[in-house]
Order: C-alpha cells, then sequence, then structure tokens
C-alpha cells in the first residue's frame, strides 16, 4: 500500500544532517509530478533534474533562473532556504522588505519555537554580555582553524601544509588578547589582524605570491574570488543554523546592532576562515572553475559537519550567556 507523506514528513530529516547546498544558474525551478525539478536545455530536448528537498538545507538562484510559485510551495514545506544570488552565488539577494547584503527567503510558520530567542534576548542588550557572546564564537572559530588546517586529510589530499608553530603561535596569540578587548571595535580590530595573517600563511603555503584581499570579487585574482563564492556558501549555511533554532539575523553580537544579516556573518565566521581560507588557495593553484571549487567547499562543510558547529555554538552561547544574566 502506498504511503502518502505530510509536510510534516519532509521535515524528518535535522537540518544540520541534510547533505544538499544547491546552487542553480540558467534554468527553471519549477514542480512536476509532485517533485521539485530545475529544467535544463542539452541541445534540442529539456532534462529535468530532481532537487530532493527533504535532504536540501539551502537553494542558491543565480543568474537566469526562475522558480515557480508551486515549487516556493514544496521548499517552505520542507524548510529549504532560497536565497537569489548573482553569478556565482555573490552577491546574494532576496525578496525580503529590507535590502541586505545577506537576506532570505525562508519558509513562514507561526508555530517556530522561541526557546533560544528568548535565551538570546535575556543578555542581547547589555553591551558586556553581548562582547562575551562574540569572545565565545572567537574561541570556537579557532578550534576549528587549528582542528581542520592540521588536519591530516587536508595534508593527505590537499598536500596543504601550513607551519605548525605559526599557525599556533599565530592562534595562540589572538586568544590571549581576546581577554583584553573592553568592546567590540577591539574585538574586530584584533580579529582584523589575525585574518590577515592568516591569508598570508595560506598563500605561503601553497606559494601563491602575494596577496591583498580584495572583496566583491578581486577582479582576475582567483583566490579573491574564490574567496567570495565560498563565503557566500558559509552565510548560507549560517542562515539555516539561525533560521533553525529561531535566531532573527539582526540580533548580531559581533558585527552591528544596526546591520540587519548581522547574525548570519558572526555564525559564518565560525567555520569561514577554517574550511573555506585555504580551499580557496589550493582550488586556485589548481586551476579549478568555480564549480569546481564549489563542490569542494560543499564537500569540506559536510565533512565537518559545519552547520552542526554553528548550530552548537549559538545553542550553547544562548544558554551560557541566559544563566549569566539571571
Amino acid at each position: 500500500m502506498s504511503h502518502q507523506f505530510s509536510p510534516s514528513d519532509l521535515k524528518t530529516i535535522l537540518h544540520s544532517k541534510r547533505a544538499n547546498i544547491y546552487y542553480l544558474q540558467y534554468c527553471p525551478i519549477l514542480v512536476n509530478g509532485g517533485r521539485v525539478e530545475y529544467v535544463t536545455d542539452e541541445g534540442k530536448q529539456s532534462l529535468y533534474w530532481n532537487i530532493p528537498i527533504a535532504n536540501t538545507s539551502v537553494v542558491m538562484l543565480g543568474t537566469g533562473t526562475s522558480v515557480t510559485q508551486a515549487a516556493m510551495r514544496e521548499f517552505a514545506k520542507a524548510g529549504v532556504l532560497v536565497g537569489f544570488c548573482g553569478g556565482g552565488g555573490t552577491p546574494l539577494y532576496a525578496g525580503n522588505e529590507v535590502e541586505t547584503a545577506v537576506s532570505w527567503l525562508s519558509s513562514q510558520s507561526e508555530y517556530r519555537p522561541t526557546e533560544y530567542l528568548q535565551h538570546w534576548v535575556s543578555f542581547w542588550f547589555d553591551d558586556r554580555q553581548r562582547l562575551a557572546a562574540a569572545v565565545a564564537f572567537q574561541r570556537v572559530r579557532i578550534q576549528q582553524i587549528r582542528q581542520h588546517w592540521l588536519s591530516a586529510r587536508m595534508q593527505r589530499e590537499n598536500g596543504f601544509e601550513p607551519d605548525e608553530n605559526r599557525l599556533c603561535q599565530l592562534l595562540a596569540s589572538y586568544e590571549n588578547n581576546l581577554s583584553s578587548c573592553r568592546n567590540g571595535t577591539d574585538l574586530l580590530a584584533q580579529e582584523a589582524v589575525m585574518t590577515k595573517a592568516l591569508y598570508k600563511l595560506a598563500a605561503d603555503t601553497v606559494k601563491y605570491g602575494d596577496f591583498t584581499r580584495a572583496k566583491r570579487g578581486g577582479g582576475v585574482d582567483m583566490a579573491n574570488r574564490f574567496l567570495d563564492h565560498g563565503n557566500y556558501l558559509a552565510y548560507g549555511l549560517a542562515a539555516v543554523a539561525t533560521w533553525v533554532i529561531g535566531l532573527p539575523h539582526g540580533l548580531a553580537v559581533l558585527h552591528g546592532k544596526t546591520r540587519r544579516g548581522g547574525l548570519v556573518f558572526d555564525a559564518a565566521d565560525l567555520i569561514k576562515d577554517a574550511l573555506v581560507l585555504p580551499q580557496a588557495f589550493i582550488a586556485a593553484m589548481a586551476g579549478e572553475e568555480e564549480q569546481e571549487f564549489r563542490q569542494r567547499c560543499i564537500g569540506g562543510f559536510q565533512r565537518a559537519d559545519a552547520l552542526d558547529v554553528m548550530i552548537e555554538a549559538l545553542q550553547t552561547t544562548a544558554l551560557q550567556l541566559s544563566q549569566a544574566a539571571r
């Protein structure tokens, strides 16, 4: 006897365990025979490709895409976040009421849990507690960098072998300086120094040559272009993480109270340097195309349980600082 699935059945796979992130371009997305599919043209023939929505967390719609109302309804039932973006995943747009750098079309439900939102707002209006949350995020970030940059997999599969002493000294110095930060401005200044040093270390490791970080494409510099591309994939995961536990994107702890997408940037920073940064330099040296690099990043996110890391950091921070605020 056939079994009919209800919308709630589609959500049985936890978002942190979903395998798929899609970036699509030059194709329509529609419902065909009850399935959400995207259509590609092969000569005179149109090919229909299924999107397994129950096992998908993010769909990014690039240049030349369209999506039907029926497809958006199915995405909403399965809790899939959808974002419109430019070519290569950057910049990212969506049809929300406020235009921001990172903005998503999330499925609507009046029955989403508010447990972590209540914990979060209990400390968020206190500047000292918000700084404590930002520092806690940076400690997770440091742990992720150390774990993945020095992993046997990174060395074995990618040939990425940074100077361990240099990396550990850099991370130790940054971690020691966290305790002296009096506000978010101090922390951002320390972060900028650390990130610049990481770029230098990664470039030296792969023998990339001189490198200067230039956002929004970086012209013909492939490492810059890959960094932008991979970072926007990380923003997609971060948007899922905050949405899953019910935290509005405007409740940032480091990227400013006036930026509506600030918490997405905060959450993405937990894994960007650890997973995207080295892969961008590796892919640039290998002469990869954007699609190859995108698959490299997505595979890295899945192996590292990146979404789990972000969700756990948000939950732990919410609970611990909520208790401290009482």
